[in-house]
């Protein structure tokens, strides 16, 4: 990248980790108690609750991921669309309203306290442990993908040193996250949300403008059957499994305790209706944009050799060198931003939910901070030695928390009550099985990973299920 742009990236993500240290100090004057460190104290308003949590849940893999899947297989990738978008009807319309209540009634600070309770009896702190074991270990994958995204990203930008990138990116993140808990986390959320829709709206528009102009255009339109076809080559059941594979990814949609609680935290039923239409308008714009990237990439690009970074390709290729240093700084800055939700939900699992009745008479954040800190770590040195590709990663995470937690939120807005010995069963095989089938050489990020596993426990959770009185 020429040196101009090179400055303007700078400058820009200076400003904008600036910005995020001092919203960091702002919202810690408004976080001095459990309360408003974990949810905000409540009241956070239609706009934060849908920009925030549509953020938390779209990250990196949707900026380089869905841009790279289009990228690499076509058309077919407008089914993980779709299934992502069918996943944020589900929660907004039918999830988010009756969890806010549920949360407002009972005082829960957290996706496990909400939905396996406050008895002292063996099983149910049993379960409590283990559900708080899932999050912390799916969450430090999940941080070290956004980690290593922002390593990619500024290795791309920038020419630096992808570990110096990391721990730097990571260092930013802990600071304004450990100042300001959920508020400063949901605010800065929506500022990346904001930053990401623009991108989603700018890059696809100068690379559709672009193909236009390309020889290869008539070409490629004039083979549908290549360009167009909405079913991938191979046909029959590989299809089949290819396209339930990509519905499935909405069906965990649920289960993520780092989207659902910014339902738990919206300040009244109002913010949960205004915010569903402003969060279905972003997932719809920032989803569309990012598959037509890859699709245009595929003509633009095509000698590409890491899918992932075909919204770089086209920043640096298609943009002014000033535009294109704007554009990427927005874009490292939002991925980088992306894994605060992450390290918060894992902390309050690790720090409140694994002694639930001692951390509710504490009010002081000395052992969140401590886990906030633990966190950071762990993902960083995974980030570093243990690299792999962002998409998988996510997904794996993705999954693994969608099994073991989904079951049982459905069966709460349903107003059934899982019997602990079944709730517990529930998380064990959710997570188990999904980590098993991962491991398998041809089934990590397929349907068998993304589906069997969670309508096993949805069996489990149904089973042993009964109406709440």
């Amino acid at each position: 990248m020429p040196m101009s742009s090179n400055a303007t990236v700078i400058v820009t993500l200076i400003a904008y980790k600036v910005v995020l240290l001092g919203i960091g100090l702002w919202a810690y004057r408004r976080s001095q108690d459990q309360s408003d460190y974990f949810l905000g104290g409540r009241r956070i308003g239609a706009w934060v609750t849908s920009i925030s949590s549509s953020a938390s849940a779209a990250s990196a893999w949707t900026l380089l991921g869905v841009s790279g899947f289009a990228f690499l297989e076509g058309a077919p990738a407008v089914w993980l669309c779709g299934g992502v978008i069918l996943g944020y009807i589900i929660n907004w319309f039918w999830v988010g309203p009756r969890l806010r209540a549920m949360a407002e009634s009972s005082g829960a600070l957290t996706l496990t306290e909400l939905l396996l309770g406050q008895g002292h009896d063996l099983l149910r702190r049993i379960s409590r442990k283990a559900a708080s074991l899932i999050i912390l270990v799916s969450f430090v994958f999940y941080v070290a993908a956004q980690f290593q995204a922002a390593g990619n990203a500024f290795s791309q930008a920038l020419g630096l040193e992808a570990e110096l990138s990391i721990v730097l990116g990571a260092a930013v993140i802990l600071g304004y996250t450990l100042l300001g808990g959920f508020l400063a986390v949901s605010v800065t959320d929506t500022l990346q949300g904001l930053l990401m829709a623009l991108v989603a709206a700018l890059l696809p528009l100068a690379a559709v403008l672009a193909l236009g102009q390309a020889d290869g255009l008539a070409g490629s339109l004039a083979s549908p059957g290549a360009a167009l076809r909405l079913t991938p080559s191979s046909g029959g059941l590989a299809a089949l499994g290819f396209i339930v594979g990509c519905l499935s990814v909405g069906l965990a949609q649920p289960g993520q305790p780092h989207v659902v609680n910014r339902f738990m935290a919206a300040r009244d039923d109002r913010a949960i209706r205004q915010g569903s239409i402003i969060a279905m308008v972003w997932i719809v714009l920032v989803l569309s944009g990012m598959t037509a990237l890859g699709l245009a990439g595929r003509v633009l690009f095509s000698g590409l050799e890491n899918a992932e970074n075909v919204l770089f390709a086209a920043a640096e290729g298609l943009l002014p060198p000033v535009l294109a240093g704007l554009v990427i700084a927005a874009v490292l800055s939002a991925i980088m931003s992306t894994a605060d939700s992450q390290l918060l939900a894992g902390a309050a699992a690790a720090s409140r939910d694994w002694r639930l009745e001692a951390e509710r008479r504490r009010k002081g954040l000395k052992s969140t901070y401590l886990v906030v800190t633990g966190i950071t770590v762990a993902a960083t040195l995974i980030s570093l030695y243990a690299p792999e590709a962002i998409f998988s990663r996510v997904l794996f995470a993705w999954h693994a928390l969608g099994a073991s937690f989904a079951p049982l939120v459905v069966m709460a807005v349903l107003r059934r009550r899982v019997r602990p010995a079944y709730a517990l069963a529930v998380l064990l095989c959710g997570f188990v099985f999904t980590v098993l089938l991962n491991w398998q050489e041809n089934t990590p990020g397929d349907w068998a990973e993304r589906l069997l596993p969670l309508l096993l426990t949805m069996a489990i959770a149904a089973c042993g299920s009964r109406n709440a009185r």
